[in-house]
């Protein structure tokens, strides 16, 4: 039982840290493969032509984003 509670208690440790890099303003954590930009899809439904509720979700995240980096 002692190796389940510190095994956890290094994982939740580890989780801990990881969001605190995200919070901090570090760029959020991305999977090595780039996810659905590998795919070409452009929602998380994996559609190649999103709805236009959808596009201007991801227009406003864009816009959000190029402010972010030229803030800095």
């Amino acid at each position: 039982m002692t190796i389940f509670f510190v095994t956890f208690g290094v994982i939740v440790f580890l989780v801990c840290i990881m969001a605190i890099g995200v919070i901090f303003g570090r760029r959020p954590i991305v999977g090595s493969c780039r996810g659905y930009d590998a795919l070409g899809a452009e929602c998380g439904a994996g559609c190649r032509t999103p709805c236009a509720k959808r596009r201007a979700v991801i227009a406003r995240a864009r816009e959000a984003a190029n402010v972010e980096m030229n803030a800095d």
